[in-house]
């Protein structure tokens, strides 16, 4: 779970809800806005223990940071979050149940729409459903993706470095040698990415649009940002996004390839996949989360069990159950009436796309790869 989108491919994953073309996405959500805003220019200070304290921006230059309440003030659509499915049957593989959930539709966005009718595009079809449906999917984001646990833990210590479109969390205590803030364009998500760490590790999030980025500029050794650029709308706003990123690490410098990004995005190659997307796909959809109630009814399996079996899944190189970008990783309750079908909006990238917009705005493609249906490269800042 965090941006306007296209889409992400993860495993199953519908507990009290079922959704249909979506894949396992590393965590994020929403994330996106309206135009790029300026950066803080503050570097951040040395703390004796050999970590960078949280960087933060000054009041004058940086775009607004919603304050995330303590522990205890939680709204209700979190305090409802057992409500609609977090308990251990809620997230296991149902392969028939994505499968009957509702067909993914050619968006309806104009190529030439303006910035202001994207904005307001996103906010319905993205925002809007990440805020609606942040508990169950928080609920089915708890494993960290390969690819990006290794780019996470290669680096240095000490390393300074954000995650935007954080989602839930789960990214940022991968790698405790490293100071990692969080930043998601959806309030309750970032609530639950507070607390990711427990009470002993509050983490340090924001609620801050993708586009307007409260950071400052080209200070951060790294940044990551997973399943949230194809939910913007248009490729202008794709192309600010990764610009966005770019800025927010440090230049090459002399022998110093600078700071890195790593940039995770739906594929429209999946033709291997459940969805069997490919070439000849709209490449701009929305794809369903449907949202069930379901029965109170006893749990079969206990919440360690299903997790492991989750992992065993994964160690044999399929899609963990429970981990899914769709909400298609529960066990339905064939009583349950769908309560609400919310429709997000994917941007599906072509092979090649990805590493355009990052050239088209001044990165350097540094590495780049296929992952579970997804897109990545990793870049840096040309100068």
């Amino acid at each position: 779970m965090q941006p306007t989108t296209p889409a992400v491919a993860d495993a199953a994953d519908t507990a009290s809800a079922t959704a249909a073309s979506a894949s396992q996405q590393p965590s994020s959500s929403s994330s996106s806005g309206s135009s790029a805003a300026s950066h803080a220019a503050a570097p951040p200070s040395a703390s004796g223990n050999g970590m960078q304290p949280p960087i933060t921006a000054t009041a004058a230059t940086a775009a607004p940071i919603v304050p995330v309440p303590p522990s205890g003030q939680i709204d209700s659509t979190t305090a409802t979050a057992t409500s609609i499915g977090m308990s251990s049957s809620s997230v296991t593989a149902n392969a028939a149940a994505a499968a009957a959930a509702p067909p993914s539709t050619a968006a309806t966005l104009a190529p030439s729409s303006s910035s202001t009718e994207a904005a307001s595009y996103e906010e319905t079809h993205v925002h809007a459903v990440y805020e609606s449906i942040a508990p169950h999917f928080s609920a089915t984001r708890y494993k960290p993706w390969p690819v990006i646990a290794e780019f996470l833990t290669s680096l240095a210590p000490g390393s300074v470095g954000f995650d935007v479109g954080c989602g839930n969390g789960k990214y940022l205590g991968v790698n405790p040698g490293v100071h990692m803030q969080g930043s998601d364009r959806s309030a309750s998500l970032v609530r639950f990415a507070r607390d990711h760490g427990g009470v002993e590790r509050s983490q340090d999030v924001a609620v801050a649009d993708g586009l307007s980025l409260p950071f400052p500029e080209g200070r951060a050794d790294f940044a990551i940002c997973v399943a949230v650029i194809h939910h913007m709308s248009t490729r202008e706003r794709r192309r600010e996004a990764v610009r966005a990123l770019l800025d927010c690490v440090r230049r090459p410098d002399g022998e110093s390839g600078g700071g890195e990004i790593l940039v995770y995005v739906w594929a429209l190659e999946q033709s291997d996949s459940r969805r069997g997307w490919d070439e000849g796909t709209e490449q701009d959809l929305l794809v369903p989360w449907v949202l069930k109630q379901k029965k109170e009814k006893k749990e079969k399996k206990t919440k360690t069990k299903t997790k492991k079996k989750a992992a065993a899944v994964e160690q044999e190189g399929g899609v963990a159950a429970g981990n899914a970008e769709d909400g298609s990783g529960s066990t339905p309750d064939p009583a349950a009436v769908p309560d609400t079908t919310y429709q997000r909006y994917y941007h599906l990238f072509r092979k090649g796309e990805l590493e355009e917009d990052v050239e088209a705005v001044g990165g350097k493609v540094v590495r780049n790869g296929y992952d579970k249906d997804n897109w990545w490269v990793v870049a840096s800042r040309r100068t």
